[in-house]
């Protein structure tokens, strides 16, 4: 392949957010796997474990992340709620709570970017709470795959079994690219890493990093938004 034929392909990739409920054969999600699998990894370790979600165990995993949802939604702006959530712990994080925290401030405007774009974008008002929950609830649906992947990386090698996942994905995710399939890195899910586990024999060591929605994407007009990418001296550092 030319250069630039791959620089078109990577850059043809965005992120799916509503898909067709159309079953995905195992044997494409074992072939995207193994494209994951051509990745770099830290001394070839490979410190990667993946849950492969679908049908009944995907649709109860799903129940139980909405049903969480359902508490935790409404009284994020109620300091009684919030004291209540303390109180009970029920819908609070199990796992990665980081995902609850804001972006810190040099982060922040790209996050709050695309969120606004995003949401302009799918109609949704700004200041429109009930939708802006509804948006963020599809991610407990998965937005309609009928598979889910849960990346699950050793603790041991903390960033350096991030890093190797995060290879992984991406070549994951261009290989269900290749096949006409659409992926959503979903840090969402993160939240909850006992609701998988409930599912899954999923070895000691081993911590949910975050999911992928997968699946082959519909006509929706959601998935024709493309977030805004960064040039290369967006992220060039300067010499001193």
């Amino acid at each position: 392949m030319q250069p630039k034929a791959l620089s078109s392909f990577m850059a043809s990739r965005h992120t799916t957010r509503d898909f067709l409920p159309k079953a995905v054969p195992a044997a494409i999600i074992d072939e995207i796997i193994a494209d994951g699998l051509t990745s770099p990894s830290w001394s070839n370790t490979r410190p990667i474990m993946v849950a492969v979600a679908t049908k009944d165990v995907r649709d109860r995993i799903s129940k139980e992340y909405l049903a969480r949802w359902e508490i935790v939604a409404p009284i994020r702006s109620s300091r009684w709620g919030q004291f209540k959530l303390l109180f009970t712990r029920r819908g609070l994080p199990t796992s990665n709570a980081i995902v609850a925290k804001p972006y810190v401030k040099e982060l922040m405007p790209r996050a709050q970017r695309v969120g606004a774009e995003l949401f302009g974008h799918m109609g949704i008002d700004r200041k429109d709470r009930v939708a802006r929950d509804a948006a963020w609830a599809r991610n407990y649906e998965f937005f309609g795959a009928p598979v889910e992947l849960f990346i699950f990386t050793h603790t041991s090698l903390g960033k350096f079994s991030a890093n190797d996942a995060g290879l992984f994905v991406m070549n994951l995710m261009l290989g269900a690219h290749a096949r006409g399939l659409g992926t959503c890195a979903q840090g969402a899910v993160s939240a909850y890493d006992d609701i998988v586990r409930a599912e899954f024999d999923i070895p000691a060591g081993y911590q949910l990093l975050y999911g992928i929605s997968l699946g082959y994407p519909s006509k929706n007009a959601v998935n024709d938004f493309a977030a805004a990418r960064l040039k290369p001296a967006d992220i060039k550092l300067k010499t001193k």
